[in-house]
């Protein structure tokens, strides 16, 4: 391909969650793409950004770009997770399909190719808008969750397990200061990934994810045991997706009627407290674990998905999505990487490294 060839304009936006290492993929595209001699355009908001009139959009310089941006948290360019523009809720109470708005909104821009930053549910969303607008369509993938299919981990991951390893770290004197069971809450939309790394990482006594029903009288027995060798205070891990002992999924009421996970490190701890008779704390560390400094892991991988990704442009590979495996970036089909959810595999390394290590998964 030429440079006459080549896409000039590209449109790229972040969708979905926010999480640590969105602005240094950002970066990496500016820089890249400037280079070729290409124009960047940031829509802002996600999708919102296309449905408003006027767009909701600017030209990237780099003066956009500087390194600070690499130790910053969140996107520049704002995100909403809010919203299927195939059953968009009106103000008025309806539901619309207003895909044609936001495909409409894209073409205005005159860009040639959009890179969509999202997870599972936004790269489905953005895939198909480019299937039913005909523009063509990168995916970079990001979630602390690390559910998404074909890549082996994804942005904001690994430093939303730091976090909550830390988290853990400083749990730990304080239990032991008080003789407490320390109860931590983390992340986890339908998968235990966070819960299972930063336990093994953070030393954790049991942990509970949704991959692995769990008996109460099992995680009892455990504490027990630990109490026999002589320590005093115990930690354990749960997922927010972890269901109570009924099978009921535990969430919380939020604006607008929405409802979320959360909840079960609170039944947890009130259950392991009556039946070790323990003083038990509970600790919930929410959107901490989405906030904040990006690991270095973090910022590497982005940047290495946002260069993969102009990369794919050059050689018109649309309809990719880009992705980590065996320590380079690949590319794969976005239909494919959001067909298939990423759980946690129960017969994978880090399973096994728990049991071995005598942490208590609940069964």
């Amino acid at each position: 391909m030429t440079t006459a060839q080549q896409p000039k304009r590209i449109a790229i936006l972040t969708s979905g969650g926010d999480c640590a290492g969105l602005n240094a993929v950002i970066r990496s595209v500016v820089i890249y793409g400037l280079s070729l001699g290409w124009e960047i355009f940031g829509i802002e908001d996600g999708t919102h950004g296309l449905i408003d009139r006027p767009i909701r959009a600017r030209k990237l310089t780099l003066a956009d770009v500087s390194a600070t941006m690499l130790r910053q948290g969140g996107t520049i360019l704002g995100t909403t997770n809010k919203g299927n523009p195939f059953a968009y809720p009106m103000p008025d109470g309806t539901i619309q399909d207003i895909s044609e708005t936001i495909i409409d909104g894209f073409k205005s821009l005159g860009c040639d190719v959009m890179i969509g930053i999202g997870g599972d549910g936004s790269l489905s969303i953005l895939h198909q808008l480019a299937e039913q607008g005909g523009f063509p369509l990168i995916g970079i993938p990001k979630t602390i969750d690390n559910d998404l299919g074909m890549t082996e981990t994804s942005i904001g991951f690994d430093t939303a397990v730091a976090v909550a390893t830390e988290a853990l770290d400083r749990l730990q004197p304080t239990a032991a200061s008080h003789d407490r069971i320390m109860v931590l809450e983390v992340m986890g939309r339908d998968a235990g990934h966070i819960a299972l790394a930063a336990g093994i990482a953070g030393g954790a006594d049991v942990i509970l994810i949704p991959e692995i029903p769990y008996a109460l009288d099992k995680i009892v027995a455990h504490i027990k045991e630990i109490r026999d060798t002589g320590r005093n205070f115990a930690l354990i891990v749960v997922s927010e997706a972890v269901k109570t002992i009924d099978g009921t999924s535990s969430t919380l009421s939020f604006y607008g009627g929405e409802k979320r996970f959360g909840g079960i490190g609170h039944y947890i701890g009130a259950e392991i407290a009556e039946l070790c008779q323990a003083e038990t704390r509970v600790t919930v560390l929410g959107h901490v674990q989405r906030g904040g400094q990006p690991s270095a892991q973090d910022r590497m991988l982005a940047q290495a998905f946002g260069v993969h990704a102009i990369d794919l442009i050059r050689q018109e590979k649309y309809d990719r999505m880009v992705a980590w495996s065996d320590r380079n970036v690949i590319d794969v089909p976005i239909v494919k990487a959001t067909a298939r959810y990423q759980s946690v595999d129960l017969d994978g390394t880090l399973v096994k490294t728990a049991r071995s290590l005598g942490i208590c998964l609940g069964d």
